[in-house]
């Protein structure tokens, strides 16, 4: 998602985070905190020390990414293009790179095309910052769009082993990877959406299901160059992210029933109070 954007349910959950921290006796700094990951914001407690680090590794990437992204950025608002059609572009690329290669047991290729349109998740954000814009619909528009890219990388995998890959297990753990990526997201949205904070960073989120998958596939497909038994890794990686994606999930469904009880007990210890 762009930096600098917010949508409206982000600043209403935290809001509700910081009142629901309050009647808690809970530090608002530790209340929420969002750490940005590839497209996608998560909630999280600031005492957790994994959480720690993937705030600073996340920190990190993006300084570096941001100071070799600038110019380029600069120079397609220079040339009167928009975030929005950069968002639009990046996706097509990662849709077409996903569809059209991995179907084909054409790893490499489709990694490094869909890899290049990745990049330009931040260079959308850089954009909006240079530019100065805000605005719900580009979170939207982004947030929406992540979506669908993820569908098409996962997807891709499952057409491979449906067709030529021949291995029909490999094929449901893809369809899986698709479906509980998509759920997993959805269980924060909904979480945040109805004020609570959420606060958990999940074993396998969606920059670990990539990163994970696309690292994975890019090595398999060297495979096809003549390297032996590195077509193994693929299988690897998906087991890895269908077992780390429901561990997740199941995390904030958890977290999700422990702050909706803490947050409805303090309702009622305040009404009772206020009645008193």
């Amino acid at each position: 998602m762009r930096t600098g954007h917010r949508s409206r349910h982000a600043r209403f959950a935290r809001g509700s985070a910081l009142r629901f921290a309050a009647r808690l006796r809970v530090p608002a700094r530790h209340a929420y905190a969002r750490v940005a990951t590839m497209g996608q914001p998560e909630a999280t407690r600031a005492a957790a020390p994994t959480t720690v680090g993937k705030a600073m590794l996340n920190k990190y990437a993006r300084a570096f990414f941001t100071r070799v992204l600038t110019p380029f950025a600069a120079f397609l608002i220079r040339r009167g293009v928009s975030p929005d059609t950069v968002t639009l572009i990046g996706t097509a690329g990662v849709v077409a790179g996903a569809l059209v290669f991995y179907p084909r047991g054409e790893f490499f290729w489709g990694t490094v095309v869909i890899t290049l349109f990745v990049f330009s998740d931040l260079v959308d954000g850089n954009m909006a910052r240079q530019l100065g814009r805000s605005s719900r619909w580009g979170a939207f528009l982004d947030s929406t769009l992540d979506r669908v890219a993820d569908g098409a990388i996962f997807g891709g995998f499952a057409l491979w082993y449906a067709g030529q890959g021949d291995d029909n297990v490999l094929c449901a753990v893809s369809i899986f990877c698709l479906a509980s990526g998509q759920v997993v997201s959805y269980t924060k949205a909904r979480g945040e959406s109805i004020g609570l904070p959420v606060a958990v960073n999940g074993l396998v989120e969606r920059a670990e299901r990539l990163v994970i998958s696309l690292v994975a596939a890019g090595f398999a497909g060297l495979h096809a160059f003549g390297v032996p038994g590195i077509q193994w890794l693929l299988p690897i990686a998906l087991w890895i992210v269908a077992v780390g994606s429901l561990v997740t999930l199941i995390q904030r469904v958890v977290t999700v029933r422990r702050e909706s009880a803490e947050a409805e007990a303090a309702a009622r210890q305040s009404t009772s109070e206020a009645a008193q």
